[in-house]
């Protein structure tokens, strides 16, 4: 790789970790999160003087934040939501976002992996609370897709509250392919089904997990279902048929607590 690729490669994967939040109050609160590491303030050329627009500016001239002014068109492209962004958009630093490529690099070296891969997550606040769950418990990285599900948009940040800056996100392009490179790195592809015979508390794997979240009404699709080696559902009572999507992830997170808990009571 000579020294133009190498810098290319570094700036892209230096942007794959940046997330942009737009709307002016959405950006003042990101911005006065000290738990946060903004990158730059983007503001419309046309944006009115005095109000919130001149807290912004003051707030990131104090952080030492760099602030660009564009033509409405040129925000638009940026926030990607020209009819919501108010003129406002803020490139806010994720580190634990990463894209397939560099996560793939990185498995051989990692101790065994628990991964949760979203197979069209439709509903913002749904794809929000997974990734709050996921974040808090037991997962080391979320595979998502930028086919099929949600936009990490606002909604999704309220519903994480603010995880989402934190999540350890993975991107890709289309999940069946994500989950080929998985398998071949050693992973272990785990559908949820709620007819199958074996149930998530009951399973144990030596390697990389991948437990595969369908979506909200069709479930698990086609394609990534022929992928699974692996069917797992969690045990109803009292003729309950389902669970939420996001109550599903939580129980994935905290599996190995309750899998650590019943073998402890088994050895007595």
């Amino acid at each position: 790789m000579n020294d133009a690729d190498t810098r290319y490669a570094a700036k892209k994967a230096f942007f794959t970790r940046v997330l942009t939040v737009y709307g002016r109050k959405p950006v003042l609160e990101v911005m006065r999160d000290p738990r946060l590491r903004c990158h730059a303030l983007h503001l419309a050329e046309s944006n009115r003087g005095g109000g919130i627009i001149q807290t912004l500016i003051e707030e990131a001239s104090k952080q030492e934040l760099p602030i660009h002014y564009h033509d409405r068109q040129a925000l638009s492209r940026i926030s990607k939501n020209g009819k919501q962004d108010q003129g406002v958009a803020l490139d806010v630093l994720c580190p634990e976002f990463r894209t397939l490529e560099e996560y793939l690099q990185e498995l051989p070296t990692l101790p065994a992996q628990r991964i949760i891969a979203l197979d069209g997550i439709t509903n913002p606040q749904n794809l929000g609370m997974i990734l709050r769950s996921a974040a808090a418990g037991s997962i080391d990285a979320i595979l998502w897709s930028r086919r099929g599900n949600a936009a990490l948009g606002p909604l999704v940040i309220k519903a994480s509250a603010g995880t989402l800056y934190r999540a350890p996100l993975v991107f890709c392009e289309a999940l069946p392919e994500a989950l080929r490179h998985l398998a071949s790195g050693g992973g272990e592809i785990c559908s949820l089904e709620a007819d199958a015979t074996e149930t998530l508390f009951e399973h144990r794997c030596q390697g990389h997990a991948i437990y595969v979240l369908g979506n909200e009404t069709e479930g698990v699709s086609r394609e990534v279902r022929k992928l699974a080696s692996r069917h797992l559902r969690i045990p109803m009572n009292n003729g309950v048929e389902s669970l939420n999507v996001a109550v599903t992830a939580s129980l994935i997170a905290y599996a190995p607590a309750l899998q650590s808990r019943d073998q402890a009571y088994l050895d007595k």
